[in-house]
């Protein structure tokens, strides 16, 4: 199968290297890649934002299947363009993006849908943001209305500092207020054909930039699959994903379909495990990151084959996808000055190293290849992945790893699944 992957992060390095393992002989490219894809797919210059060019890329290679990384090709509406070719293309169009593209369609959806989720309060102006922010009391929890590359929200209990990242946000659209809502977050993702789902495995990511989530938030500094303490709640994780299954991704896609915007692709559900029951804090419209690179590696379905039937509207007589027993934990090595100013064109040493740790691979967020060497050219630069049978040997080989890798200035947490070995 010739196949090509929009993006350059260690998402869409994660999607290839699951596409590689399978050994099928695939032909895979990306667009427009980073150093270490390079290693695993041809790269090729293409705007993979520019609908018109895709498609005609697309056409002009005999692409059979296209599958969208980014949250920024599916609200440029790159899908539509490539169905509207008759292209298999994993990911939504426009109008379905907007599920991750505006907080406040979602919203819209989710209520349309009967899906649980907390209050929120759409703000244009400075005055309604105050308005709400003093209905719904502390801790504030405000969010960017459209594509913030996962920076656009702030929990806080300043009040100043809530109205302070809603001043940021207002000038380019309306702001959501939202209702705080308490508990564990975990990440679940869905493959969806417009009409059937099938989920697959819960991760948990960290969002904060330093250990004990303190610090600013950020697009994700690191993530674990699968989570072993849903059995004390749910009765197994199993049990955990019919509930949200039929609960949230099933009266979703079922709504978008009936309001003529059907869903295909994925389909992210961001959940948090209230004392009121499961709730969505948010959807998004693509595989998470660092989400990703902790499920892929445990997925034993071929991807192609689950990406393919989802594009081509085939999911409904496939089984659930089967994941290995492993565990899987990344670290995220990220830049100095991530996320408000990182500092890029450093050098990265000890790479190889890293990735000859048993169990370890590296999938590259931000890097290039330069006179120098390789080098950061971003503010999450990588993600150090390890494979093992427990939590604890998962963490003390990606720890390893990290500690093999040189990025003057880098930034890295050591807490992550640090409670899971704990529990």
């Amino acid at each position: 199968m010739k196949i090509l992957v929009l993006g350059s992060g260690a998402r869409e390095h994660a999607i290839i290297l699951a596409l590689r393992s399978e050994a099928a002989g695939h032909e895979v490219l990306a667009a427009p890649g980073n150093a270490g894809i390079g290693q695993d797919a041809t790269l090729v210059d293409l705007d993979p934002n520019d609908p018109a060019a895709v498609t005609v890329f697309a056409n002009q290679n005999a692409i059979d299947l296209v599958v969208i990384g980014p949250e920024a090709p599916l609200v440029a509406g790159v899908a539509d363009s490539l169905r509207e070719r008759g292209i298999p293309v994993f990911g939504p169009g426009r109008a379905a993006a907007q599920l991750e593209g505006s907080k406040a369609f979602a919203k819209r959806i989710m209520d349309a849908a009967g899906v649980p989720t907390g209050r929120a309060h759409r703000a244009a102006t400075r005055a309604e943001v105050e308005a709400a922010l003093d209905e719904l009391g502390a801790p504030y929890v405000v969010k960017a209305d459209g594509l913030a590359a996962g920076k656009g929200v702030i929990v806080t209990e300043d009040r100043g500092e809530a109205l302070a990242h809603a001043d940021a946000y207002l000038p380019s659209g309306p702001v959501l207020v939202e209702e705080f809502l308490a508990g564990p977050e975990v990440s679940l993702f869905f493959l969806s054909d417009g009409d059937h789902v099938l989920p697959l495995s819960p991760a948990q990511d960290y969002k904060r930039l330093l250990d004990g989530d303190a610090g600013p938030n950020t697009g994700g500094m690191g993530a674990y699959s699968p989570l072993p303490w849903l059995s004390e709640r749910f009765g197994g994780e199993d049990e955990f994903v019919d509930l949200v299954t039929r609960e949230v991704a099933e009266p979703v896609i079922r709504e978008l379909d009936a309001e003529g915007t059907p869903f295909i692709g994925l389909l992210y559900a961001g959940l948090i495990l209230t004392d009121a029951g499961v709730k969505v804090i948010e959807f998004n419209a693509r595989f998470g990151d660092p989400e990703t690179q902790v499920v892929l590696p445990r997925l034993v379905d071929p991807l192609s084959e689950l990406l393919l039937a989802a594009a081509s509207g085939n999911l409904e007589d496939r089984p659930r996808p089967q994941f290995a027993d492993a565990v899987a934990v990344t670290v995220v090595l990220a830049s100095e000055g991530y996320p408000q100013a990182p500092l890029t064109g450093r050098p990265l040493t000890g790479v190889d190293a890293a990735a000859s740790v048993e169990g370890v691979h590296l999938a590259h967020a931000a890097t290039a290849q330069s006179d120098a060497g390789l080098v950061a050219t971003g503010g999450r630069v990588l993600s150090v992945v390890a494979l093992g049978t427990t939590f604890t040997e998962a963490r003390d080989r990606v720890s390893r790893a990290v500690a093999a890798i040189g990025l003057q200035g880098g930034q890295h947490r050591t807490d992550i699944a640090a409670r899971v070995v704990e529990h």
